[in-house]
């Protein structure tokens, strides 16, 4: 008997092995989003005035200090020191459609999304004229997804609650009057808590992952200042290789067992280019494009006591587009438009429910108001369509006839 049920928990191990990886993935990743941009599986929403523009511009923008953040460069514009506080809200439709002959029974899963907060704080402090440091904390919580107990994909995820905490540190240098260079390394933890029900010879059992990480990267950009009205901005971002250590546990059902696991996870680096133009003292145009190196994300490793093996991903490189304006029908007002747009980085055939990651479609609008000199407040809104990602495959077949997320965040930027 004893030999039997050993050979039933090494086969629950071994499936496992190909189906929990799945869903540890989508959780991870979000979750390191230091340096967090639009496609592939980053978001650029953190509240910040270039949210109002769907992030068009924002490595060349540098006129608050959430520059910090998006090119610490265009920190040498500016004069003393500013702290930008960011609050706010995010809220996803998930809604998956299975195909009529979708391998496992069981219902659409209702809506898998919901609300999570939006949390930034952005400083600048002026060390010289030319000489600039920075400070950024960002900070992410709630429930990513939330399926309901017996859908079809049951088996790769029911619910995931995740905590992140962000540091990135930054310095800034003009090197002459039209050039400048900044950049920082990036501090990244997160703590996450996943379920999903366990696969065969498990009966109805379920599987609960929970762990913490910390991750490391940097980034570098620069700034080109070609006229009062005109600047360039382009930054780099590093690769990053977090390694999630944790614990699997499997109650009920047929089997009770626990296993550490680390799981290696590839995050792409990346690089931004920015324009800003102001057409004169009302109307400015904004630009940016991007190319994310997703391609390095073949695999996602895993390892236990019962060994390791990589879960093949597949993923492309993407490309990100976006276009904005910005008006002021007043001196004290800002009024801003944008659009974005992201390739999909993955095949129907390739892509899995925990990430259903399609081609991002971003409209965004926003407003910025000055009080004072001192102090300007704003408030932006974006709609994000991730597409149909349709999903083809030996595990599951349908499509996403909702894959909506919906941001509403303010801000307020003051000077010292």
């Amino acid at each position: 008997m004893k030999g039997i049920m050993q050979c039933k928990r090494n086969l629950l191990f071994s499936i496992l092995r190909g189906s929990y990886i799945l869903v540890l993935a989508y959780m991870l990743l979000p979750a390191f989003t230091g340096r967090a941009w639009a496609g592939g599986l980053y978001i650029s929403e953190f509240g910040t005035p270039s949210m109002g523009v769907a992030a068009a511009g924002a490595q060349a923008v540098a006129n608050d200090a959430s520059t910090a953040f998006h090119n610490p460069a265009g920190m040498t514009r500016i004069k003393g020191k500013e702290l930008m506080l960011t609050g706010g809200a995010l809220y996803s439709t998930v809604k998956f459609d299975p195909d009529d002959n979708t391998p496992i029974q069981g219902n659409n899963g209702g809506d898998a999304g919901g609300p999570a907060p939006i949390l930034g704080q952005f400083y600048v402090h002026s060390l010289t004229e030319r000489l600039k440091l920075g400070a950024n904390i960002i900070s992410t919580t709630g429930a990513v997804l939330e399926y309901d107990d017996d859908w079809t994909g049951r088996y790769l995820n029911t619910d995931v609650t995740l905590i992140t905490i962000t540091l990135n540190p930054t310095l800034a240098y003009r090197v002459t009057d039209w050039l400048s260079i900044g950049g920082g390394p990036q501090i990244m933890y997160a703590d996450l808590e996943m379920k999903l029900k366990a696969p065969p010879p498990a009966g109805n059992g379920e599987v609960k992952i929970d762990g913490n990480d910390v991750a490391y990267g940097f980034d570098i950009g620069a700034m080109v200042e070609l006229s009062e009205r005109t600047r360039l901005g382009v930054i780099y971002q590093s690769e990053i290789e977090p390694e999630f250590s944790g614990d699997v546990k499997f109650k009920g059902g047929a089997i009770n067992a626990d296993a550490g696991t680390d799981t290696k996870i590839t995050l792409a680096q990346f690089v931004r280019a920015s324009i800003y133009h102001e057409l004169n003292n009302q109307w400015a145009l904004l630009g940016s494009v991007g190319w994310e190196d997703w391609s390095a994300f073949k695999n996602i490793n895993i390892s236990t006591g019962q060994g390791s093996q990589n879960i093949p991903r597949n993923w492309d490189d993407t490309w990100k587009f976006a276009a904005g304006v910005h008006y002021r029908p007043a001196e004290k007002w800002l009024l801003q438009l944008g659009f974005a747009y992201d390739t999909s980085p993955v095949d129907s055939d390739d892509r899995t429910p925990d990430m259903p990651i399609d081609r991002q479609i971003r409209y965004a609008t926003g407003v910025q108001y000055q009080w004072s000199d001192r102090l300007s407040t704003g408030a932006q809104f974006v709609y994000a369509d991730y597409g149909k990602a349709k999903i083809d495959n030996d595990l599951l077949k349908g499509d996403y006839k909702r894959n909506d997320l919906f941001f509403f965040a303010l801000n307020a930027n003051w000077k010292f």
